[in-house]
């Protein structure tokens, strides 16, 4: 399309055009350099979320600490994280997309680092806790970014690959861990690993000079002139396919941004649907991932570096039911999935629930064989409901209903670990923590099926008017 009617077309109504020229770039080197910058940083939350939980297997016996004040350090970052997806979701909406990237990476490398230095359990659990505030902002502003640059023919599997970094950082942090416990011992290993996790500050100040804002917000701003030199650059770039004609299709009237929309018309009925998604999913995903290493050492009677190893396959196996979704999700749609990964969840639950009270099975077999139940369940939910969440609400408070429901995977997270580590301290043993986990994974298959969207193969714009 020659330049002069591109800027024809432009003139008469630029918001949609650039919409509309979003709609039309396949998956460049462009993308590719977004995707990049934005995975380290995800790479990065999994891994200073998860960090805690490859130090609990030491920090238990080297800062002296029981189950209680195990599960309340493991909550604490998770309290920061509810703040902090609220807080830089709320600047997102403002300020844009990318300084709100920008700002939480820096702040929980930052508190990383700082993190390697704690002395004793309080001065653990305040960094966590602060920490936290940066780790609840980065995941949700990361994927409304991305999302905002990808048409609707592939969204669902470009943005499940992207996603998938975040269970490499899980997957890869166990591994992590036991490389520094090997070479230095566990006693510095474990404040090692938390400089490790320092590594987003410098990712932050790359990302501050080549991180591009999101064209869509800054169309819905007004910016135009900004918007349509980001545009202009994609569409320049070398590629084997010449770009389809452009043909603007208006879109919805610009509205005011009011947090209070995400209670009211079709979106209350969506609002009340993906964060129970969220919180039933992450009720399960942390509460058990976080406590599976301890739990292998403490129940099952394995040795640390055994642990891990058995850690690493669970998130192994998570990784490899997120691609197999990812192939077929923009085929299939995202609501079937949504509801097998629940029933694996509350299957995984009552199963290892009923073998452990009826048959006596208490190794680390049967936590082992729950954890395949709940990381398929959980990897089917999770990394796909932040490009399912972000596809149900518009441009003007998508940041704000990402972070609404990322902040329920917060809450969530809040309260998994203390349960679990209240339930253990009580003397009511693994099968009250597995009973729990398999209500919630029941309660989302409930909610999910009588209230889910399905979004495939529809514009963000059709979606969410």
């Amino acid at each position: 399309m020659n330049e002069t009617l591109v800027a024809g077309v432009a003139a008469a109504d630029p918001r949609s055009a650039i919409i509309c020229r979003i709609e039309r770039l396949p998956f460049s080197r462009f993308h590719m350099r977004l995707a990049s910058v934005l995975a380290v940083g995800t790479f990065f939350d999994a891994f200073d979320a998860l960090s805690i939980a490859v130090a609990l297997t030491v920090i238990f016996t080297s800062l002296h600490i029981g189950f209680m004040n195990a599960g309340l350090l493991i909550s604490g970052a998770y309290v920061g994280q509810f703040i902090g997806a609220w807080f830089f979701g709320w600047v997102s909406e403002v300020w844009g997309r990318k300084i709100a990237f920008v700002a939480s990476l820096l702040l929980f490398g930052l508190l990383s680092i700082a993190t390697a230095f704690a002395w004793d359990f309080e001065s653990l659990f305040v960094l966590r806790l602060l920490q936290g505030l940066g780790l609840g902002g980065e995941v949700p502003v990361a994927a409304t970014l991305f999302n905002e640059y990808l048409r609707t023919a592939n969204r669902g599997r470009i943005s499940l690959f992207y996603q998938s970094i975040f269970i490499w950082g899980g997957l890869l942090t166990p591994g992590i861990g036991l490389l520094f416990f090997s070479l230095l011992g566990e006693a510095l290993g474990w404040r090692v690993l938390f400089l490790f996790g320092g590594v987003p500050v410098l990712v932050a100040i790359y990302a501050w000079f080549r991180l591009p804002e999101s064209a869509r917000w800054l169309a819905d701003r007004g910016r135009f002139r900004e918007a349509e030199a980001i545009i202009a650059g994609i569409e320049a770039d070398k590629r084997r396919v010449a770009l389809p004609p452009l043909v603007v299709t208006p879109q919805p009237a610009l509205r005011e941004t009011r947090a209070a929309e995400l209670f009211q018309g079709i979106y209350l009925k969506r609002t009340i649907m993906v964060w129970v998604q969220w919180a039933c999913t992450f009720f399960v995903a942390y509460g058990y991932n976080i406590w599976l290493p301890t739990l292998y050492v403490k129940i099952g009677g394995l040795p640390v570096t055994e642990s891990l190893v058995l850690s690493a396959i669970s998130w192994a196996l998570t990784l490899g039911t997120m691609y197999i979704e990812a192939m077929l999700l923009d085929r299939v749609g995202r609501k079937p999935f949504f509801i097998l990964g629940f029933a694996c969840i509350a299957i995984g639950g009552f199963l290892g629930a009923a073998m452990v009270m009826y048959f006596h099975a208490t190794g680390w077999p049967i936590l082992f064989g729950v954890a395949v139940f709940m990381g398929i369940g959980t990897s089917l939910n999770s990394s796909a409901a932040l490009n399912y969440t972000a596809e149900l609400y518009p441009t003007r408070m998508r940041g704000l209903g990402v972070a609404g429901g990322s902040s329920m995977n917060r809450l969530a997270s809040i309260l998994s670990p203390t349960a679990v580590g209240a339930l253990l301290a009580a003397g009511l043993g693994i099968e009250s923590v597995f009973a729990m986990f398999g209500a919630a994974g029941l309660i989302g298959f409930v909610v999910m099926a009588t209230m889910g969207v399905e979004t495939k193969q529809r514009m963000l714009e059709e979606l969410s008017p």
